[in-house]
């Protein structure tokens, strides 16, 4: 897709205040300081669009970013590492599920993972109630400019196998430093909307 027009629309804490509109939306999710931010700016062409940060915890809400006024990227929170207490991370779990669950517009999900460190527990849990809903997924691992060349097809191996109880995956490295992956999972998302359309 040709990114014409990107803004951010507004963050929600409840899915009855989300954009009215109608659009087709893609999820993006992901555990605290995995690059969601980095790659949603990488796919808009935009660098400071979706705000990054080096501590985690950043995105707390719902935020919605409206494409080509015609498509809304949903950023939600990052679970794990964030430093807050256990009544918000139970409320940031209440917000994805309430979103994942009630949106009529959602037409997939793009779950993040970091490529060193493949799939962790908490990812797993999220792939794992994605697959039991039926929900589309695709899996993204990000920071591959990190990760040397000598260990990348077995990393990426090596999550694929943890992945598979859960269903088939081709998973799409992501470097948003070096772009690497960005016209692929462009071809993905637009293969998600159409599809589920």
């Amino acid at each position: 897709m040709k990114v014409i027009s990107a803004h951010f629309v507004r963050s929600v804490v409840n899915i009855e205040q989300s954009p009215a509109e109608g659009y087709p939306e893609i999820a993006f999710a992901g555990r605290s300081n995995v690059g969601k931010s980095s790659l949603i700016n990488c796919l808009l062409n935009r660098k400071k669009l979706a705000l990054t940060s080096s501590s985690p915890g950043k995105t707390r809400m719902l935020n919605y970013y409206e494409i080509n006024n015609a498509l809304y990227f949903v950023d939600l929170p990052g679970y794990g590492f964030a430093k807050v207490s256990r009544k918000e991370r139970d409320r940031w779990k209440d917000l994805i599920e309430a979103y994942i669950t009630g949106s009529s517009t959602l037409r997939g999900v793009v779950q993040i993972i970091d490529s060193r460190i493949g799939p962790t527990d908490l990812d797993m849990e999220m792939i794992s109630w994605l697959a039991y809903l039926k929900k589309p997924t695709m899996i993204v691992a990000t920071k591959t400019d990190k990760l040397p060349k000598s260990k990348r097809v077995k990393q990426l191996a090596m999550s694929s196998r943890k992945l598979e109880p859960f269903g088939s995956f081709d998973i799409l490295p992501f470097s948003s430093v070096k772009r690497e992956g960005r016209k692929e999972l462009w071809k993905a998302i637009n293969h998600l909307i159409n599809e589920n359309t």
